[in-house]
């Protein structure tokens, strides 16, 4: 049996998966969490075979996780099942170390069939995504159009999606685990690379980029 975590911060996000994870008979969920700390704990205590994993959790980021678990050395795998669309956070993901990202409109029967190929050391994507990084390689240009927010790192783009959701610094630092201070230089850098006038703007721009995203 496969062993696997369920890591969201919607608790009927992960009652539906494990209720599709308990049809099959080679499949078993190991434990589940919703935020950073109880996932990396999880994930130290129990050592399942895979990890599917939120982007967006009740405190830190998906992306970050995964960082975290691949420099510790642990041998779960890591598959991202996620609300964003797959230009957003896919490729992103996979440098941070999952082997697959997929998007929550696709039907659970989707999942199963990512769990496989990901628990089988295949990494999986869309067709889209795939052809879009694809395109990447054999050309050597840009696998996706571009964009400003494409220019933020991890925990900036981050920040921005938070300030999009009306969260103020010291809630983006509550959730993010990080200091008031550490949040007001992201956001500083934020402004300088969307070239945004005030701080104003960059709220302004961060909630009709999460309206336009979420």
């Amino acid at each position: 049996m496969a062993r696997i975590a369920i890591i969201d911060d919607h608790p009927s996000t992960r009652d539906g998966l494990m209720t599709r994870i308990a049809l099959e008979s080679d499949l078993e969920v190991c434990g589940e969490a919703a935020d950073f700390d109880g996932a990396l704990q999880l994930i130290r205590n129990t050592r399942p075979d895979l990890a599917v994993i939120d982007v967006s959790l009740k405190t830190g980021n998906g992306v970050e996780l995964i960082k975290l678990v691949k420099a510790e050395q642990l041998k779960t795998r890591m598959l991202v099942w996620s609300m964003y669309e797959d230009s957003l956070y896919a490729e992103r993901a996979l440098r941070a170390g999952a082997m697959g990202y997929i998007n929550k409109v696709h039907v659970t029967g989707m999942i199963i069939d990512a769990i496989r190929k990901v628990l089988g050391g295949e990494i999986f994507l869309s067709p889209e995504m795939s052809a879009k990084l694809l395109h990447r390689v054999v050309t050597g240009g840009p696998a996706v159009s571009k964009s400003p927010v494409d220019a933020l790192s991890d925990r900036e783009l981050q920040t921005f999606e938070l300030i999009g959701n009306g969260l103020k610094t010291a809630d983006i630092a509550a959730r993010m685990q990080l200091s008031p201070k550490t949040i007001e230089t992201y956001r500083a850098r934020i402004k300088e690379k969307l070239d945004l006038e005030d701080m104003a703007s960059l709220t302004r721009e961060a909630v009709k980029w999460t309206l336009d995203n979420g």
